[in-house]
């Protein structure tokens, strides 16, 4: 309740400035004119108009709201022309600059009367627009005009006002919902781990005792591919002491060459038979194989060991000092560029695993959703049986790491099959959810909104099937709805109140 009340508060502070530029009528609004409210939409613009109504020989005049698409905020420089097309005849206006950010205000006086339409050509920095408004009527008296406003006139039930000014203050957009597949969705958790290739271990190659090279160690450090991780040294060891290793595999090929080639040039006086040569050159090229594996990878100071891979330091498996055998897990290095979500799903889902084709993700740390298909994502498995353990199925997604994840923590996944039956759905941020029962804005007009209920089916995290309540030609409010809620709860927009500029 503090949290709705503050930010009553804040949105009618944040709204003031507009609602001083709208003056607000009498309580039984008697004596209000008679507008015709204009709306049109191109890729990229908006046209909201309240115009008086068109009379020939009459000069009428035409409050235009331009609106930049699918930003939603206010065309701030521009030339716009008007044109009014009826009958035969054509009337036009060129402004070259708003009155106010956002708004142009036209004044046009028809010739004749007849039936026409409104192009409006709108030239700015980055090209040349136009959006139209098609059945516009100029009428012979101001009576036939000002009854046909009135018939024509928007109106609606539950409805709540919010002027463009303020909603080209806040996060706002609109959008008619959309018609297609809507298959099923399965909602599970699932691990984040790395992708196989993309983590490794480096382990010792033989025992000793671990000495780590500066700081480099330190787990979230950045490392190189071929920079030295940490020594491995036995030269204090009185057992499996790696120096004296090294010194008797020096000796023993030393003695072992020495021998065979003594052995070789007396063989060629038939003094050593060939049997004899046969085993000094076996035990030479043995102690030579042992020495050079030694000279290679060891020094008698020990063994260096060295960066696989660029990445950063996942996982420090012992501390410094300790003494590790050959083959024990020291450090994990892992490029964190490839991850592999690992979900388990109930066995009831068996029969629509294989028709699984994407996925949207829901990270628990900051609630951002991701489609499999922005982190450059695939489904790379599907369990064909259960586990022995949980008896669940396994699930294996992968996904490139652009979202900020983190290996070893969890996500809330969305699994989605392919369906060939149609449905209208909505973005999540378009619902408002009170005591169970979920609610959208309609727009009846840019200005004016009806709240109404809906009834929902499944949701893949990013959208929801829309079940009842809405046709699907209707424009609603996909962001920003949160605002128009605690206006209406507040009271603090007028219905009734005009533009005043």
């Amino acid at each position: 309740m503090i949290k709705n009340a503050l930010l009553i508060a804040l949105l009618a502070f944040m709204f003031a400035g507009c609602n001083n530029s709208h003056q607000k009528e009498t309580d039984d609004h008697e004596g209000e004119e008679v507008k015709l409210q204009l709306t049109a939409y191109s890729p990229e613009f908006e046209l909201f108009a309240e115009a008086d109504p068109f009379v020939a020989g009459k000069s009428s005049n035409i409050l235009s709201h331009f609106t930049h698409l699918p930003e939603f905020k206010a065309l701030e420089n521009g030339v716009i022309t008007i044109t009014l097309i009826a009958g035969s005849t054509e009337t036009i206006q060129k402004l070259e600059k708003p009155d106010r950010k956002g708004i142009y205000s036209f004044d046009i006086k028809p010739d004749s009367p007849g039936k026409g339409r409104i192009v409006f050509s709108i030239k700015t920095g980055k090209g040349n627009y136009e959006i139209g408004v098609p059945d516009i009527t100029v009428y012979a008296t101001e009576q036939q005009a000002d009854e046909a406003a009135e018939n024509a006139e928007a109106s609606g039930t539950n409805t709540v006002v919010l002027t463009k000014e303020q909603s080209w203050k806040i996060d706002f957009a609109t959008a008619i919902p959309t018609m297609g597949s809507f298959g099923q969705v399965i909602k599970t958790s699932a691990i984040v781990q790395s992708a196989p290739g993309d983590e490794m271990l480096v382990s010792a190659k033989t025992n000793g005792i671990v000495l780590f090279n500066n700081n480099a160690t330190l787990e979230g450090n950045s490392v190189s591919s071929g920079q030295g991780l940490f020594t491995v040294s036995g030269s204090d060891l009185a057992d499996n002491n790696l120096g004296v290793r090294i010194v008797e595999a020096k000796n023993n090929f030393e003695t072992t060459r020495l021998e065979y080639e003594r052995k070789k040039s007396l063989a060629s006086d038939k003094i050593v038979s060939d049997k004899d040569l046969l085993t000094a050159k076996n035990e030479y090229d043995n102690a030579k194989a042992v020495y050079d594996m030694l000279h290679r990878n060891f020094s008698v100071a020990g063994q260096s060991i060295s960066s696989p891979l660029s990445g950063f330091v996942k996982q420090v498996f012992v501390t410094n000092g300790e003494y590790i055998t050959a083959g024990q897990p020291v450090i994990s290095i892992s490029r964190n560029k490839t991850l592999l979500l690992r979900a388990d799903v109930q066995q009831k889902y068996a029969t629509m695993l294989n028709s699984i084709t994407s996925a949207n993700i829901r990270t628990l740390n900051d609630n951002k959703t991701y489609t499999l298909e922005e982190l450059g994502g695939k489904v790379v498995s599907v369990g064909r049986n259960a586990g022995s353990n949980n008896y669940l199925i396994p699930v294996n997604l992968q996904i490139d790491n652009r979202g900020g994840f983190g290996s070893g923590g969890f996500v809330e996944l969305y699994l989605k099959s392919t369906s060939g039956n149609s449905v209208l759905s909505l973005p999540n941020s378009a619902l408002l959810e009170d005591q169970g029962n979920f609610f959208v804005f309609v727009q009846v007009t840019p200005e004016l909104f009806e709240k109404r209920e809906v009834m929902i089916g499944a949701t893949d995290g990013l959208n929801s099937e829309i079940a009842g309540g809405l046709t699907g030609a209707e424009r609603i409010v996909t962001k920003g709805a949160i605002f128009i809620r605690l206006a209406q709860s507040s009271g603090a927009l007028d219905a009734h109140s005009g533009h005043v500029h």
